[in-house]
């Protein structure tokens, strides 16, 4: 009997995504991180007015292991990484999956710059002859890599500056269309300082606090990171989840717990920084995958 084919075709893929996996693994053990696991499914989720969680009888589906992980290191856990799946509802394409692998790490008594560096470090193990081609570009992994303002980004790739976006409200669409895909085109770029009311859970600059202490990473212009030196003030805290759950309710959305264990538990937590990679974006760039579809074994519409 013949197998298969469409799941048999994706065997070099997923070789490669194993080794990938174990190396990150080693990478993060060599630096006396501890793996965790947390729950995948939990009472409620950071509320954010662009993530739809999926519900799981009257719970929900976790979009990431971030306030658990947060929890771990308020009770002392000083550097944490996690290898998980998570779930976003209503997410399709060739660049998104509704159930997607992610990588997370946290570090106490660090800022959003060292994430950066580790970022750095990180590729240059899982590909330690410092170039990748990817879709025919050729990418440039010798450190250091681009750091670019939101700001300067709209300035040099965008139809009209930050603040004019902003008062339109076309921040998400000049940025999508405009920027993205030409950061990261020769060697990948730092997108830096985002605007303060778009990092709900990002501590501000201390100089400048109109803007977070947030990155996004992007290689051939495909967003691979979201990260951020942490907010640690839990009156602040809640206030922005305010905010971004007044946004979900004006447009239409269903309401959200708020998660007060998370806040109280808040007020212990050291100076930090965390991270969010997205391991199957990852995979790709490394496999020159064009699609999602090809490094993962089983998308939606195969099961």
């Amino acid at each position: 009997m013949q197998g298969n084919w469409a799941l048999a075709k994706k065997r070099t893929r997923l070789e490669q995504r194993a080794r990938i996996v174990q190396t990150i693994r080693s990478f993060f053990v060599a630096r006396d991180f501890l793996e965790v696991e947390t729950p995948h499914r939990v009472p409620g989720n950071a509320p954010e007015a662009h993530i739809d969680a999926v519900q799981s009888e009257g719970w929900f589906l976790h979009t990431s292991p971030e306030l658990c992980m947060k929890r771990l290191l308020a009770a002392g856990y000083p550097r944490l990484f996690q290898l998980c799946r998570c779930w976003r509802a209503a997410e399709r394409g060739t660049r998104h999956l509704p159930e997607f692998a992610m990588l997370e790490w946290y570090v106490t008594g660090c800022d959003y710059h060292i994430l950066m560096e580790q970022c750095e470090h990180l590729l240059d193990s899982l590909r330690p002859e410092g170039l990748l081609t990817y879709q025919g570009q050729k990418i440039d992994l010798q450190t250091p890599w681009e750091r670019l303002t939101v700001a300067d980004a709209f300035d040099r790739y965008g139809s009209r500056s930050l603040q004019q976006a902003l008062a339109e409200d076309r921040f998400d669409e000049i940025i999508s269309f405009e920027i993205e895909p030409r950061l990261g085109s020769h060697k990948p770029t730092f997108l830096i300082e985002y605007p303060s009311e778009l990092a709900a859970l990002a501590r501000r600059h201390p100089q400048r606090p109109h803007v977070a202490e947030r990155f996004e990473l992007y290689i051939a212009g495909l967003e691979l990171a979201n990260a951020f030196s942490e907010l640690t003030d839990p009156v602040e805290q809640r206030q922005r989840f305010i905010d971004e759950e007044t946004l979900r309710r004006n447009a239409g959305k269903p309401p959200y717990p708020s998660p007060e264990i998370f806040l109280r538990e808040l007020e212990t937590m050291p100076e930090a920084a965390g991270i969010a990679l997205g391991l199957d974006r990852l995979v790709m760039l490394l496999t020159d995958s064009a699609a999602i579809d090809e490094v993962v074994a089983f998308t939606p519409e195969l099961l």
